[in-house]
């Protein structure tokens, strides 16, 4: 490892022995804040969480005595780099100051924080019938400060305005220590009043109405009026025209002049309804032609989105059921409007969608329903992560994606921009903001190739004066930072970039805030985060990330999607933590920095590595609800592996990543292992030999194995002469632990008229192994299992983790020297699955029930099967948005992860099982899951579907109970 600049260690020791919140400069922090969502890399010195106000005026105060510079930041989602800073103290404001301070409804306004995620002001303003009107695809996890920082837009901005159009008043911190109120605008008396302030406010405002007042016929000249003008300062918005908007000037600055405390921004009424107008166009220029003579009907959106994106949606994963209602086409505009009845919104969509239709015979449909919409706008939303690679696996990277031009000349524009591509050789996925004339588009350029840099640099020169030529500007919402500020000069004249650096000076004539971006820009060729090795031989395979581990890791391009609290399984440790070390996220970034060798430079042995994976539950839900597909559950299984070669493992590898062996030793004396573990002294002791937390209960051993039922069950009951053969997969769980879930789908599956059987032979799916990075054994126990499987019969697991490890982990860990693990996968079913697929009437149970999805059922499996079954049962059934429950295999039973594990399952299932009515059947097909609620719901218990249906087919023919005696 490496240490941060020894001139910044004593005001890393004072920052920490004054501030309540944190102040970091270990390796760790350092590289996870090296990174944004651009690509750029620049390690900072340090990294503060500043508790208060306080905290971060004393933050500013000792880095300007030491000399250091400072970076603003929120969520770290900026594609221009601004959000980093070499060797700088990065203030994060996420962690504590995030409040939305007040909304009046009345003035229809809010008062945030920095730090205030977007859709946490929108949740505050919703009661009001108001919402924040800019919202970009990010808004689960961009804040408030970043939006301003950036002046950002989002799709309704077409609508609403950017940012900057609805910002009133900013509470800002200069690098002096200089407190002030930017707002506007203001009428001249207003102006002179504030040139007679004393002090330095005075001489700020003096200052800035000069440097307009000096130069009217210039700003009115050279800066291009366009809706999405987001590169450079906007001093135009200081002109007597304007107002002197001196918070619209400010707004978009990167953090270059000022540090935000606090803002009071504009609200605008949420209409009570909506429709959605697609409108399916040849291509993405026809689409861009048609929008000028759209905009007249005054839709809230206008955003194109053309048919790479659909290829490379579709082959990242299974396909939406949103995209049914793409209308025929090759590019599509999302046109929504809105009405105060869904009368209204109807009628207004059908004008909007009989004028597409005529002025430029688009093919069109119309969208009413909530849920058909936001399975749409989803799609749409994603495209920042979907379109990272082409649809034949090719990265793609920012750098050019996001140009603007005036909205009549956006088809001319992106006809010469195809060109120019064409002439580079480059290919890329657009799609945008096609109302306001802004395009996204991220391209497979040469920039992890250093000897083809220079292509790099010529393609962004040409694509800087291909925008200008259309009276367009670098950026539409994604600033400038280090991607596109050296372009600016291309932009507008040397006047005008002499007065941006003069406009920096005056509000920090230091240059220690964010220096290097917009003003005297950092090289946009420079800083690029791709360098790095494999660190060889690997252990798995990576065959969608050509063989490497490194290209894998670069899959997560910051768009932090893993740091969003709200909803889905990603990322559960995050949920718990909040520290961006134990996101998705700042864990790829760890591992990159780990293969680049600079920061971290001790490889597999790495303990800050170590340390953030050590709480990744190995959950999977990056691996499908990142938009990048990251799966860090993959990642830290190889890391586990080479970190532990040779060394001595935890005691939790060899307790739980054994699991299988002793229970299976257990199982030959049943009922004195039981005895054994219900001794408190006996079973503490194991516990502190196992490495296992001692807040956890052991699971009790049942007096008879699932496998000894069986073969007594057969014995008592043959098979059925001509039944169909299946094979029921007796997990470790099922067999040793809670087989009564095993013994209800024999039950099931022989009652609908197959012949069950087992394998050959004594089989695991090696999971426990996997995960705890053993693939040695994980590779010899699968083969083994594997030949214990006859040919053509149909797999049925019952434990989501396992029944997934057939599907996915087998084909990985034995690759192609057994092409048998692929056959197996293809023929792999859940229980429900199964039973959807052998299409037998099931009885009508119904009833309340509530769903915890195991999250690798979530990730690998999918759940389509179980809602068709829980519908045919008549369940009155509600899926829980709970994620991860927390206990995760051997996660939640390991000395460290106690208070993680617990977190993750109060958020929201323990709450929800809680809540639940007492004749509520609590649905939970994940041994873990069931453990997990058992021993945190206050005496409920989970049950397999398998047991449910059971129970409802002894309800529905009780004299057909073909097991019952054998229970």
């Amino acid at each position: 490892m490496t240490q941060a600049d020894p001139r910044t260690a004593d005001l890393a020791r004072e920052l920490a022995a004054t501030l309540r919140g944190e102040a970091r400069f270990g390796t760790a922090e350092r590289v996870v804040y090296a990174y944004d969502a651009s690509n750029y890399r620049q390690l900072p010195a340090g990294v503060v969480h500043p508790a208060d106000l306080d905290d971060v005026r004393t933050t500013v105060a000792l880095c300007r005595e030491a000399g250091v510079p400072l970076v603003p930041r929120g969520a770290g989602t900026s594609i221009g780099g601004q959000a980093i800073g070499p060797g700088a103290v990065v203030i994060d404001f996420r962690r504590h100051l995030g409040r939305v301070l007040s909304v009046d409804p009345d003035a229809r306004t809010a008062a945030v924080e920095p730090g205030t995620v977007l859709d946490d002001l929108q949740r505050a303003a919703r009661p009001y019938g108001l919402r924040f009107g800019p919202d970009p695809s990010t808004h689960s996890r961009c804040t408030l400060g970043g939006m301003i920082g950036n002046d950002a837009c989002g799709s309704h901005s077409v609508a609403w305005g950017r940012t900057g159009d609805n910002v009133r008043t900013l509470d800002l911190l200069l690098a002096d220590g200089t407190e002030l109120t930017a707002g506007g605008p203001l009428d001249a008396a207003a102006r002179a009043r504030l040139r007679t302030l004393p002090g330095r406010a005075g001489e700020l405002h003096r200052a800035l109405q000069d440097l307009a007042g000096d130069h009217l016929a210039l700003l009115r000249r050279a800066m291009p009026d366009l809706p999405r003008r987001g590169s450079g300062y906007a001093l135009d918005a200081l002109l007597p025209e304007h107002g002197h908007h001196l918070a619209r000037a400010l707004t978009g600055t990167e953090g270059t002049c000022a540090v935000l405390l606090g803002a009071t921004v504009r609200l605008v009424p949420e209409p009570a309804a909506r429709a959605l107008v697609v409108a399916g166009y040849p291509d993405e220029s026809a689409a861009a032609d048609a929008v000028p003579g759209l905009l007249p009907l005054r839709p809230l959106t206008v955003e194109g989105m053309a048919a790479d994106l659909v290829a490379a949606l579709l082959a990242a994963g299974p396909r939406p059921a949103a995209l049914d209602h793409l209308p025929d086409g090759a590019c599509w505009l999302f046109l929504e409007v809105g009405g105060d009845t869904p009368r209204e919104a109807l009628d207004a969509a059908h004008d909007l969608a009989a004028t597409a239709r005529r002025q430029a015979r688009a093919a069109t449909s119309v969208v009413t329903d909530p849920a058909e919409q936001r399975g749409l706008w989803a799609v749409r939303e994603a495209g920042a992560g979907i379109a990272t690679r082409l649809p034949d696996g090719t990265r793609a990277w920012p750098g050019w994606e996001d140009s603007a031009v005036p909205v009549e000349h956006l088809g001319d524009y992106l006809r010469d921009l195809r060109r120019l591509l064409g002439r580079h050789g480059l290919r890329g996925i657009p799609y945008g903001h096609f109302g306001e004339g802004c395009v996204h588009l991220r391209l497979d350029l040469p920039l992890t190739d250093p000897q083809r840099l220079p292509e790099f640099r010529a393609f962004m020169e040409q694509a800087a004066d291909l925008a200008v030529s259309h009276g367009g500007s670098l950026s539409g919402e994604h600033g400038d930072g280090q991607a596109r500020a050296e372009l600016l000069p291309r932009m507008y004249p040397p006047e005008i970039i002499d007065l941006f650096a003069r406009f920096k000076r005056i509000l920090d004539p230091g240059n220690l805030l964010n220096p290097g971006n917009l003003v005297d820009p950092r090289p946009l060729d420079a800083d690029l985060r791709f360098t790095g090795r494999d660190l060889l031989p690997l252990a798995q395979p990576y065959d969608d990330d050509r063989g490497s581990l490194l290209h894998a890791v670069h899959r997560c391009v910051g768009v932090a999607k893993c740091t969003d609290t709200t909803t889905g399984v990603m990322c559960p440790s995050y949920m718990a933590t909040g520290e961006e070390r134990h996101s998705t996220r700042g864990r790829a970034r760890l591992l990159a920095d780990m293969l680049r060798g600079e920061a971290v430079t001790d490889g597999w042995r790495s303990e800050e590595v170590r340390e953030a994976l050590d709480l990744c539950l190995g959950c999977k839900g990056c691996a499908s609800d990142c938009p990048t597909h990251v799966d860090m559950a993959t990642y830290r299984t190889e890391f586990l592996h080479q970190h532990y070669r040779h060394r001595l493992r935890p005691a939790s590898h060899w307790s739980m990543g054994w699991l299988p062996l002793w229970l299976r030793a257990a199982a030959l004396a049943p009922r004195p292992a039981g005895a054994l573990l219900r001794l408190r002294p006996a079973a503490a002791l194991l516990k502190r030999l196992g490495g296992i937390d001692p807040r956890r209960d052991l699971p009790a051993l049942p007096a008879e194995t699932f496998t000894a039922w069986f073969r007594r069950h057969r014995a008592a009951r043959p098979a059925r002469p001509g039944a169909t053969p299946v094979i029921l997969w007796p997990d470790t769980f099922s067999a040793y632990l809670q087989p009564d879930a095993a013994r209800a789908a024999v039950e099931v599956l022989e009652r609908l008229g197959h012949d069950v059987r087992l394998p050959d032979g004594p089989v695991c799916c090696g999971l426990t192994w996997i995960s705890t990075g053993q693939l040695g054994v994980a590779r010899a126990v699968a083969r083994r299992s594997l030949a214990a499987l006859p040919p053509g019969v149909p797999v049925v697991g019952l434990e989501p983790s396992c029944t997934a490890a057939l599907r996915e982990e087998w084909p990985r860990l034995l690759g192609t020297t057994d092409p048998a693990a692929r056959e197996l996968a293809t023929r792999v079913r859940t229980f429900a699955e199964f039973l959807d697929e052998d299409g037998t009437d099931l009885p009508h149970l119904g009833g309340r029930a509530v769903t915890q999805v195991h999250c690798h059922q979530h990730a690998v499996l999918g759940t389509a099967a179980d809602r068709r079954i829980e519908a045919a049962l008549g369940l009155d059934n509600t899926v829980l948005d709970s994620g991860c429950c927390g206990l995760a295999g051997n996660f939640g039973f390991e000395q460290g992860h106690y208070d993680v594990s617990v977190a993750a399952a109060e958020r929201v299932l323990m709450p929800a099982v809680r809540a639940a009515a007492p004749d509520t059947t609590v649905l939970a097909d994940g041994y873990g899951c069931r453990i997990q609620i058992a021993q945190l719901g206050d005496g409920r218990r989970a049950v397999h579907l398998a047991q449910v249906v059971r129970d409802g087919l002894d309800r529905h023919d009780p004299l057909d109970r073909t097991a019952a005696t054998d229970r």
